[in-house]
């Protein structure tokens, strides 16, 4: 039954099947997705008019506002419903061969049409790769590159008249390791960032293109003139403007970060890398592991290429840490 959810995390409906209890009873940690999300009473939104169509100068001030968060000017600052299907579109727009790397997302192999998987992050680019797709923080290992490596690849892709192309869905946490500042109408970069992660409202359907003008105009063609509900309109652009939020939900983001380490060691397993949204152990008895935690109605995430992998989202509410405690403890 462990096959179930190893093509990504979520499918809590599905595990309700395989293991029982409703949907309530589940400690979903399958997503890494902030299990504190931003509390809609600080958006001062009083009602959602979902008898009209959204108004265009929604759109733009949903991206002033991100933009500003992101540290871009907002010409560069494109808003998409959700950052995978930016990264999509983006794939074909862009064309060529890429490198993406690996272990990443699953959708990152399906990008570009014509694409290599690269394992061992070398200085210099696969041959015949102009295009380079990476996540940072990288997901699932949790993997932070430097600013500085990125810029080497950036100058690499740039040569080969190609593209650096990052997806910084889970950067919101750690903004040290943010590109965004670096993008412009001169610079083969795009970055892609996503909502859902940080602010914790996945369902939303919100995600960010940064990059070129040239490039945004022509994605901002294929969207047409709606391309986000109302709802995303005007519960993004008050999320990202509430900066005393975005700062407190990274310190407490680090700290339960710190507290799965300190609980994990507790029972003999050493993390791999330092996302705060989630935590990757390795250990032969992996599957052992998701089956017992799923009895106990936890949900991690396990993965059909690392069968030794498991990944774990952070919990937020003392029963939920209790929960966890307890259930490793039957391992």
């Amino acid at each position: 039954m462990m096959a179930d959810f190893t093509h990504h995390g979520g499918g809590l409906a599905q595990a309700v099947v395989d293991y029982g209890g409703h949907a309530s009873d589940w400690l979903d940690l399958s997503t890494g997705i902030n299990p504190v999300p931003w509390p809609v009473e600080r958006s001062g939104v009083e009602a959602i008019d979902w008898h009209r169509l959204p108004e265009a100068g929604a759109v733009a001030e949903l991206e002033i506002a991100a933009a500003r968060h992101f540290g871009v000017e907002p010409r560069h600052c494109c808003a998409v419903p959700g950052s995978e299907l930016g990264m999509r579109l983006l794939g074909r727009l862009l064309g060529g061969r890429a490198a993406y790397g690996w272990p990443a997302y699953r959708s990152h192999g399906d990008v570009f049409a014509d694409a290599v998987a690269w394992l061992d992050l070398t200085p210099t680019l696969p041959q015949g790769c102009a295009n380079l797709l990476l996540a940072n923080p990288n997901n699932p290992d949790g993997r932070m590159l430097p600013v500085e490596a990125l810029q080497v690849w950036q100058e690499q892709c740039s040569q080969r008249r190609g593209w650096l192309v990052v997806d910084e869905a889970f950067a919101d946490a750690c903004p040290e390791i943010s590109m965004a500042a670096q993008v412009g109408d001169t610079a083969r970069l795009i970055v892609l960032r996503s909502f859902g992660k940080f602010f914790g409202w996945a369902g939303l359907r919100l995600g960010f293109v940064l990059g070129p003008s040239v490039v945004l105009d022509e994605l901002r063609a294929l969207l047409g003139d709606w391309p986000l509900g109302a709802a995303a309109l005007a519960y993004g652009a008050a999320a990202y403007r509430d900066s005393d939020w975005t700062a407190q939900a990274r310190r407490d983001l680090a700290r339960r970060a710190r507290r799965m380490d300190e609980l994990l060691a507790c029972h003999g397993w050493k993390t791999l890398g330092h996302c705060p949204h989630f935590r990757l152990i390795e250990d032969a008895a992996a599957p052992r592991i998701f089956t017992t935690l799923a009895r106990h109605h936890i949900l991690p995430r396990p993965f059909d290429y690392r069968p030794d992998w498991l990944r774990l989202g952070i919990p937020a509410g003392e029963a939920d840490w209790a929960r966890l405690e307890q259930a490793l403890g039957d391992v």
